[in-house]
């Protein structure tokens, strides 16, 4: 009979992956931008709340059909869930992104992601419905910025 003395294997740590953390990261980033509660994600993933605050904290790890579906939830391409991902974790490096869902900036700080006034600022302009208009939007703001 096999024995399930487990004494001399190492115990496993119970530490979120940075990956994990990073694609969770990503998942609450959008969530949010889209102005969608955890709640809702979870309705529409069949999960409680509490499954996507594990999901978004990096403490659960998402499998691949998950991630599918929350690309699907959430309107965007996997590729954007890897997204920023720095280079000691994988990433392309570069400020790169994998999807192109945006084009790199020199000197982007992640924490400008997280700010309110860039939240309000994205909703706001996916809230424009003539595309026209959103395009000329668009086109003033890159006008104002500094050029590189």
């Amino acid at each position: 009979m096999p024995s399930d003395d487990t004494s001399d294997r190492p115990e496993r740590e119970h530490r979120a992956s940075p990956i994990d953390v990073h694609v969770g990261t990503r998942v609450r980033l959008r969530r949010t931008l889209l102005g969608m509660s955890q709640e809702r994600l979870g309705e529409a993933l069949g999960l409680t709340f509490q499954q996507v605050q594990k999901y978004e904290r990096g403490v659960n790890r998402i499998g691949a059909s998950r991630l599918f579906d929350l690309a699907r939830v959430l309107d965007v391409p996997i590729g954007f869930f890897f997204d920023d991902m720095p280079d000691a974790m994988g990433g392309q490096g570069g400020g790169r992104r994998a999807s192109g869902f945006a084009e790199s900036q020199d000197g982007f700080e992640d924490d400008t992601l997280h700010r309110r006034e860039t939240l309000e600022l994205v909703r706001a302009y996916y809230r424009i419905n003539d595309p026209a208009v959103r395009k000329r939007v668009f086109d003033l703001i890159k006008s104002l910025a500094p050029t590189e």
